[in-house]
């Protein structure tokens, strides 16, 4: 049976791996055969087949309920229900929509919204809303966060910006937003977002600072609420109830095993609903129960049972909870302890398993980070060492008693006051932390020094004396020292990152760097921070020999000041200097400036006489092995023409589409001037500009030109030098991923 419970765990598995789903006539046939299997005991194929069928039926109807592509980037009025607690930030009231119905078209039944400058709304309430529709999209880059499949997993069919709105009914069963609304009126010494993260799981409230402490010391888990929280509740009331049995102070003729066992799981199931019962708190309820029911009946199965049972229970009710990072993670950090600690002759001292314990998650953690494209933090194993007991004995209980008895005057409010002076001194504890050690962002490695990495790992976890188990340190260490592959000369290696609304391009010689623009930021969302310096490091970019803004608009030079800050930056240039930050230096470009880096030619040019930022854009040409690239920022015709009559003006294999592909730029004269036969285009999907504009487009198609589209296909890699076409991130084929469109 384990082995048929392994097997379906494995069907479970596979659809995530597969670049599109099978037919809806084989998902039929499946587990006709599966049954038919059955009565000649081939368990684990028929539970193999059960799984996969289950898994990709499950898929399908997410997918079935998206959006449907007509009324992508349609405004409609709808009507619903707001469901889990909305987040208000920045002026930006965001949150769900369950039960949306619209007059004459077929909604998604969860779709999430955001209103920007909108009224307050709760948990519960009735709305009509005038939305802008949008189909489950994001940024597209190598080994970045995948917001499409996140969104797929959260089962929500469609995004939406609101234009108008009005309250149909008030809030009904709304308990979980009063709590919050309390939790935030407190004087909990600043940290009342905290406490509410913590009790109820709403990070919402947290401060971009306070989420980089926490990711950077390895520490998210331990204060919104997870797992580790649920399994300390039922922990406490179990070990009550057996202490009690112990001392002789439970009643005799009450079993004391099944009443410790059916406390726990309901002090679980009872925290779990106060944190809205999210799917990580389900896989958490999930596992405790097993445990529990392992710990009455099932003892002599061995550690391992529970555990696969718990996983694929977890995939059972939700399958798409493969694609949420939470589950790999948690699951793994258990099959590490149990790994771990089972077995072994003798015990060790309580101060021993603690440390040990923190240090071996940290080791056996690596390769899982990695394959979940996450940060490494190089302080989590003292972080946790420290974190872990003062959030577990000292925060939570004052917390969770703090909110239970907030009715009684001043009682409740003095332990959330406690709770929240505790959760500061943790908070600057653990920013002295991560300021001496950063999170590591490591950089993409093959599939076979992964796999070295992982038998590696596996030999440090093994006890002491187990052969070959000292060959796991240069394993493991590969996963940070990996092989690299150095271009050749006269070669040039260009990303067109997906920025969205911006610009942001990777160029790489040899043993140069160079970057133009960074990424757009508006307001408090930093694409600079969030996807460009990420994407260089998984690039393997340690520094730069130079940022060439192109202008100061902030769509082209917004994310500057995050770049300088994540890597050493030799040299900035600008098309306008006075606009860009003072911290960042920035000479002026210089037309007609020229220099050479391993065989590749960079050439710059601007327009003296420009009137605005755009005309000013600092123009770069690379050339490589006769193959050109040239990249234009935001200049317009006026700008294009006086272009024509520059060095410049050459054939150009390569165009990076003047200001988005807007109606104001890729003149007919342009085009004909450089003759190139594709053109890239870096812009947001439904941006409110109307980038690119349908004549532009239709001129480059009238010249036969081959575009590729960042919204379209995501980031855009490219040898310049190879005379070959490039690749894109949409080829990389995902279930959950619209095919590229032709271009």
């Amino acid at each position: 049976m384990r082995t048929g419970m392994m097997a379906l765990a494995a069907g479970l598995l596979t659809p995530v791996f597969l670049p599109a789903l099978p037919p809806v006539g084989l998902l039929l046939v499946l587990p006709v055969v599966g049954l038919m299997l059955l009565p000649f005991r081939s368990y684990p194929l028929a539970f193999l087949l059960f799984g996969f069928t289950w898994a990709c039926v499950s898929a399908q109807w997410a997918l079935d309920d998206r959006l449907p592509a007509a009324l992508d980037g349609e405004t409609r009025w709808v009507e619903g229900r707001v469901v889990g607690l909305p987040q208000n930030s920045d002026g930006v009231v965001r949150f769900e929509l369950a039960d949306a119905r619209s007059r004459h078209e077929k909604l998604p039944s969860v779709m999430r919204l955001a209103w920007y400058a909108g009224p307050p709304v709760n948990s519960g309430e009735r709305w009509r809303l005038a939305v802008k529709l949008k189909r489950p999209g994001g940024l597209l880059n190598p080994d970045a966060f995948d917001y499409e499949a996140w969104l797929l997993a959260q089962r929500v069919g469609a995004t939406g910006t609101i234009k108008d709105g009005q309250r149909l009914a008030a809030a009904q069963w709304a308990w979980r937003d009063s709590i919050r609304q309390r939790l935030l009126e407190v004087n909990a010494q600043g940290r009342s977002a905290a406490l509410a993260a913590l009790v109820l799981g709403d990070g919402s409230g947290l401060s971009r600072e306070d989420w980089q402490i926490l990711q950077a010391t390895g520490t998210v888990h331990l204060l919104v609420i997870s797992g580790q929280h649920i399994g300390m509740l039922a922990a406490v009331m179990y070990l009550l109830i057996a202490g009690l049995a112990r001392y002789g102070l439970w009643p005799v003729r009450l079993p004391w095993l099944p009443c410790a066992c059916g406390s726990a799981f309901a002090a679980a199931l009872g925290y779990g609903l106060l944190a809205g019962f999210d799917v990580p708190v389900q896989r958490a309820c999930v596992m405790v129960a097993l445990v529990l029911l392992w710990r009455l009946r099932f003892r002599h199965l061995g550690a391992w049972w529970p555990l696969l049972l718990a996983f694929n229970g977890v995939l059972l009710l939700d399958p798409l909870a493969s694609l949420r990072p939470g589950l790999w993670l948690s699951f793994a950090a258990v099959a590490i302890l149990v790994l771990t600690f089972g077995g072994r002759l003798g015990p060790w001292r309580w101060w021993q398993t603690w440390t040990r314990a923190q240090w071996l998650i940290a080791i056996g953690l690596c390769p899982v980070l990695l394959a979940l494209s996450l940060p490494i933090s190089l302080s989590g194993p003292l972080a946790n060492l420290l974190a872990v007991p003062w959030i577990s004995f000292a925060v939570l209980p004052a917390a969770l008693l703090g909110t239970l008895l907030l009715p009684i005057p001043h009682v409740g409010e003095n332990l959330l006051w406690l709770a929240g002076g505790l959760i500061d001194w943790l908070f600057h504890a653990l920013a002295l932390i991560a300021g001496h050690w950063p999170a590591w962002v490591a950089e993409t490695i093959p599939w076979w020094v992964w796999a070295l990495g992982c038998l590696g790992t596996v030999l440090l976890l093994l006890p002491r004396g187990v052969p070959l188990r000292p060959l796991g340190w240069p394993m493991l260490l590969l996963l940070a020292l990996p092989p690299r592959e150095r271009l050749a000369e006269g070669m040039a290696d260009v990303w067109q990152l997906d920025v969205g609304q911006g610009l942001a391009i990777l160029i790489r010689t040899r043993h140069h760097t160079l970057l133009y623009d960074a990424g757009p930021r508006f307001g408090d969302f930093d694409i600079g921070e969030r996807v460009v310096v990420p994407t260089m490091k998984k690039l393997g970019v340690e520094k730069l020999d130079l940022m060439l803004l192109s202008h100061a608009d902030a769509d082209h030079a917004g994310g500057a000041p995050a770049v300088a800050k994540g890597f050493a930056v030799k040299q900035v240039i600008s098309g306008d200097p006075p606009g860009i930050p003072g911290e960042l230096n920035a000479q002026a470009c210089v037309s007609g400036q020229q220099w050479s880096w391993d065989g590749v030619i960079f050439r710059l040019w601007q327009w003296t006489d420009a009137h605005d930022s755009n005309q000013r854009s600092c123009v770069l040409q690379i050339e490589a092995n006769g193959e050109r690239l040239l990249l234009t920022g935001d200049i317009d015709s006026a700008a294009e023409r006086v272009l024509l009559d520059s060095p410049l003006a050459v054939h150009t294999h390569w165009l990076q589409a003047p200001h988005h592909g807007s109606r104001s730029s890729s003149s007919m004269a342009l085009l004909k001037g450089l003759r190139p036969h594709s053109v890239l285009i870096s812009r947001g999907q439904g941006n409110s500009f109307g980038h690119p504009h349908p004549t532009v487009i239709a001129r480059y198609r009238k010249q036969g030109l081959h575009l590729y589209d960042s919204a379209e296909q995501g980031a855009i890699h490219l040898q310049l030098g190879r005379h070959q076409p490039p690749r894109t991130m949409r080829q990389q084929r995902r279930f959950w991923r619209d095919p590229p469109e032709p271009q």
